[in-house]
């Protein structure tokens, strides 16, 4: 029985869809207008998770998470490059892509683009305005009436006097009341033709809140199962949505809302004001990549180094990233990837009603709980370390590929070299390539078999040197990994 997390009741629920076997989940994505950060990595990876179990649990999932085309970011970044929106957007969304794939995320069923949804948009601030919810201020902009929906707040819960505009949302002496937010921007003249629509308010675009309510209906319907994001979008933007979707149709928005934890690095808030602002191409891509390039091939160790990282902590705790603790968990999936290397894995049909798989399962339903489903995954390797259990490992394996983990060949993995590794990036670690690695073996395979051991030795130690670890398997075979 899958129990889960509502921010909206502050309490863990038995999870119980609308629509029985089927999930609705609605989730929001990307303002693309820059690279993706590490809070963007533990979004994408937690909700990831999310579904992932629920189909694994049978249910057949509809998941919709949108991108955010349309912005002042976005517009602003267009001017400066002498770009299209569209050439910046489509650039950004591609970076997008290459992040997701290092990271192992799946693609979400629908991947709206707010641009599409105009036309929604204006039927929903329409309703609102009928509904006395809306209202055009002297500057031409609409926006919403926040003090004339009862349950404003709900969410976050704060009280309105506590309550502030929100980040995003500029205060203007043109609203009725300060925490008035935009639903529709009337037009600039300076700004680029193709971020103006026509409207009944005339030219003008939609204010940020207004499209994932517009989204979220036109392609989930309402209510949804489940409605998650970032921490930082609980106030403003998903209590907004819900005075925007509640207030024009009734009813409820979302019966759970999930809201992943935050993400620090080296104990501080991430912001690009004191210098530790990370993207996630800085950890798993190639050193030296330019940032003309949305497109890269990620260090396949590296990669599934940080998706590890998200995963072995639960998705609403607060998350640290220091190069501490990401070598501990390169170590940590260094060891898993360790027993595949040693014990080949045999293939396995996973039983959920028994032993490991059971005690795997019972963690995921409490609320994902990956940091549990994690322990079972090392219980399993040492099973496998100590019995030299192939079903052990095999299972390990199945059970990491549920959550996305140790699906890489060992071969694969223990080829790349990593930045993360007990003393930093080894000297030498890729001065060699896999061809001289292996070119060294066979010479030292051969010195040994001329009882050459002086020889045999100096090549180990020359390879140890360059970052190369060997180890000698019964039967004559040398398996080899960059350290």
């Amino acid at each position: 029985m899958l129990r889960i997390y509502n921010s909206l009741s502050r309490s863990k629920e038995v999870f119980s869809p609308v629509e029985p076997g089927h999930v609705r989940m609605y989730v929001c994505g990307m303002t693309v207008y820059d690279f993706c950060h590490l809070g963007h990595a533990r979004m994408l990876v937690s909700f990831d998770i999310v579904q992932r179990w629920l189909r694994a649990s049978g249910y057949r999932v509809s998941y919709v998470r949108n991108i955010t085309d349309i912005d002042d970011k976005i517009i602003r970044r267009a001017v400066e490059r002498k770009q299209l929106m569209s050439q910046v957007t489509d650039f950004y969304i591609a970076a997008m892509h290459a992040d997701e794939k290092a990271l192992g995320v799946q693609s979400p069923d629908s991947e709206p683009r707010a641009t599409q949804y105009v036309p929604d948009m204006l039927g929903i601030i329409a309703k609102l305005e009928e509904n006395g919810l809306a209202y055009q201020s002297e500057d031409g902009d609409v926006n919403y009436a926040v003090r004339q929906f009862p349950g404003y707040g709900k969410l976050s819960g704060r009280s309105l006097d506590d309550l502030r505009a929100g980040e995003r949302v500029a205060l203007n002496s043109a609203k009725r009341d300060p925490l008035d937010f935009v639903l529709w921007k009337a037009a600039k003249e300076d700004e680029p033709a193709e971020s103006k629509w026509e409207s009944s308010y005339g030219l003008g675009r939609p204010g940020w809140h207004i499209e994932c309510s517009a989204m979220s209906k036109a392609l989930l319907g309402q209510p949804l199962d489940i409605h998650g994001g970032g921490p930082d979008l609980k106030f403003p933007h998903h209590e907004n949505e819900i005075a925007q979707t509640e207030g024009a149709f009734g009813g409820q928005l979302a019966n759970v809302w999930m809201h992943c934890g935050p993400l620090m690095v080296d104990s501080e808030k991430m912001s690009k004001s004191l210098g530790n602002f990370r993207r996630i191409r800085d950890t798993v891509a190639p050193e030296g990549l330019a940032d003309e390039e949305s497109s890269y091939i990620a260090n396949p160790r590296e990669a599934e180094m940080l998706r590890f990282f998200i995963v072995r902590n639960h998705y609403r705790s607060l998350q640290n990233y220091a190069p501490d603790n990401l070598r501990d968990a390169q170590q940590a999936l260094d060891r898993l990837y360790q027993t595949l290397q040693h014990v080949p894995a045999a293939e396995v049909d996973i039983d959920w009603t028994q032993g490991p798989a059971l005690a795997f399962a019972e963690a995921m339903n409490d609320d994902f709980n990956t940091a549990g489903a994690i322990a079972v995954l090392f219980e399993l390797a040492g099973q496998a370390n100590r019995d030299k259990d192939a079903q052990a490992a095999g299972l390990m394996r199945a059970l990491g590929g549920v959550i996305g983990l140790l699906q890489v060949e060992p071969a694969v993995y223990w080829r790349a070299s990593t930045r993360f590794g007990q003393a930093g990036n080894v000297a030498g670690a890729d001065s060699l390539s896999d061809a001289q690695i292996d070119a060294l073996l066979a010479e030292r395979s051969q010195a040994k078999q001329n009882r050459d051991f002086a020889r045999a030795d100096a090549i180990r130690d020359q390879l140890k040197e360059q970052g190369v670890e060997l180890e000698d398997r019964p039967g004559g075979a040398t398996q080899w990994r960059r350290a």
